[in-house]
């Protein structure tokens, strides 16, 4: 008889939840203006139907998958996304603007899915761009709340309506419901210059043609796609914004995209690279920081613009190639802005925190753009970790990460744009391997069997710390071999007789570090838990927590408590 009260008081909760969710939130979060504390806050929050599919997927998401056996339970883990995932919906205060952050997997060891969702949740931020539109990754931000870029590469596959809607759905319509899949972003900056990219560009064209109408044919035409720019494809050498147009020979086929973008109401995606932008075209180190107030670096532009850092002065470039192609009302969304943090001269944690610490709060300001002053700005900082595996032509593309494979932060970062000074919330599960270190026995000093060994373990490790401006590169020489025979003997997961080098190397427990170059340990292989594991029980304790009327009004308080949090 109790049991059967509690189902029936345990079903009324959810639909309480459910459906007075979103009202109870939007009347709340609206206290403060109606009290006249706050003149006019602005929360983006989804329509009420939204909340309402989406409180709905909570609740699912939360449900036990075994309901006749334990028709009430609730494990620690999923209060613990629930809290998160309201908190988020609660006490975000952007109003436009809007930050997200990219994840790339080509990484020795990679964080599994479900920590990285975990770790985004924990840094209040909403938008994700990955690289990837595998099952198992899609599944993990099922039901998350984040909403999804997802990649696609290969633009050679889908160059027929058949297939393209095939692959729609099955990533899209299987995902759509709890997936908050937002964009298909193809290609990886493909659209370059010359007749030999040519078929490529035609290849991703279509791609992106093909890709839209199978979207639209699914019912599913506000899901929008696109292709990636860089600034490669605006003409080189200008001085100022109003100079930028595409180039020449990219013209037919950008109108073929500009023209599907424009009938869709697509955005046009392009990556920011602040850094390398100022150093290819000879400006002042200087200017590519928000926070630069040297006026002799300022550019001066017609209308009166006057660009004080290059953030501003390559998104407004784009703005007038976009103008000058008749498509100047396109929505740019910047789905990389990066800074590396090794490789690169310059490119270090301190100088990754001095740009994100005044641009991210500009982003979310509504401040825009000179071009676009008061207009929203959408941006991924690229990226969550570093990816060693990453096939590069630079050594800084392997270091844009804000975290270490262990799951520590490089630097401080507020990603939601509140300009705070702290760290992203720190990665749990991750155990490292144990303290040793491989390195050069200084034995010899034969060129050749240093050179051939050095290679040998580049190939397997990442060196690229190891380049001009990078972390290592002021290295003694036996340094230097050492950090090398590390890297392959770290890349192996400290397999035994990695670290042989044809008797050149050993191994040592005493930390070899020196100044602000950083001899690596590998993270222990394929250990990384979500953070919500140590929650979970086994199918026979599943039962042993929270039952019934319990767990329904702890999911009520947790939600009472977030949004008063927010409001107050």
């Amino acid at each position: 008889m109790t049991m059967a009260v509690a189902g029936i008081l345990g079903h009324f909760s959810e639909t309480l939840l459910i459906f007075f969710a979103p009202q109870v939130l939007n009347f709340l979060l609206s206290l403060p203006q109606l009290a006249g504390i706050v003149p006019c806050p602005r929360h983006r929050l989804p329509s009420p139907m939204k909340m309402i599919e989406f409180m709905y997927d909570l609740v699912v998401y939360m449900s036990p998958r075994t309901r006749t056996e334990q028709p009430f339970a609730l494990h620690w883990g999923s209060i613990f996304r629930f809290v998160a995932i309201i908190c988020l919906l609660t006490t975000s205060k952007v109003v436009d603007g809007a930050i997200g952050i990219t994840w790339g997997r080509q990484s020795v060891q990679r964080l599994v899915p479900s920590l990285v969702v975990d770790l985004i949740l924990q840094n209040g931020v909403r938008n994700a761009r990955i690289y990837s539109s595998q099952t198992d990754i899609l599944e993990a931000f099922s039901g998350s709340g984040i909403n999804l870029n997802i990649g696609i590469y290969n633009v050679s596959v889908f160059l027929d309506n058949n297939t393209a809607f095939d692959w729609v759905q099955e990533k899209v319509v299987k995902n759509y419901a709890t997936g908050n899949i937002r964009r298909i972003l193809i290609g990886n900056y493909i659209f370059k210059s010359g007749d030999n990219y040519q078929p490529i560009r035609n290849d991703a064209t279509t791609t992106l043609e093909v890709i839209q109408s199978a979207l639209n044919r699914a019912g599913y035409g506000d899901i929008k796609a696109a292709l990636t720019h860089a600034t490669q494809v605006l003409k080189d050498n200008i001085t100022r914004p109003s100079e930028a147009e595409f180039k020449t020979d990219l013209v037919n086929d950008m109108n073929r995209v500009l023209n599907t973008l424009k009938a869709n109401n697509s955005p046009f995606v392009v990556k920011i690279f602040p850094a390398l932008f100022v150093l290819d075209n000879n400006m002042p180190p200087i200017f590519a920081f928000p926070d630069n107030n040297d006026s002799a670096t300022f550019v001066k532009d017609i209308n009166g613009a006057v660009y004080t850092h290059a953030f501003d002065f390559i998104y407004d470039s784009f703005l007038w190639a976009l103008e000058k192609a008749g498509a100047g009302d396109l929505e740019v969304v910047v789905d990389q802005l990066c800074w590396p943090t090794d490789g690169f001269p310059g490119g270090n944690f301190s100088s990754a925190e001095r740009f994100y610490r005044v641009l991210l709060p500009r982003v979310v300001s509504n401040r825009g753009t000179p071009k676009r002053p008061g207009r929203p700005i959408e941006v991924y900082v690229h990226s969550l970790s570093d990816e060693t595996r990453m096939t590069i032509f630079e050594p800084w593309g392997r270091h844009w990460g804000i975290y270490r494979s262990n799951g520590e932060p490089k630097y401080k970062i507020d990603l939601t744009g509140q300009g705070r000074d702290i760290y992203p919330a720190r990665a749990k599960g991750i155990m490292r391997m144990p303290e040793r270190w491989c390195v050069f026995k200084n034995n010899t000093r034969n060129a050749y069997i240093l050179e051939k060994q050095s290679q040998i373990a580049c190939k397997g490790g990442d060196c690229t710390s190891l380049s001009l401006g990078g972390s290592c590169s002021r290295l003694s020489f036996e340094d230097t071999v050492s950090y090398k025979f590390n890297m392959y003997f770290q890349s192996t997961f400290q397999e035994d007789g990695s670290c042989d080098f044809d008797g050149l190397g050993e191994v040592v427990t005493e930390n070899p570090s020196t100044g602000e170059c950083l001899f690596p340990v590998e993270v222990v292989k394929g250990t990384q838990n979500s953070f919500d594991k140590q929650y979970k029980t086994s199918g026979a304790d599943h039962g042993k927590g929270m039952h019934g009327i319990g767990d329904r009004c702890a999911v009520c308080f947790v939600l009472l408590i977030s949004v008063l949090w927010a409001v107050f």
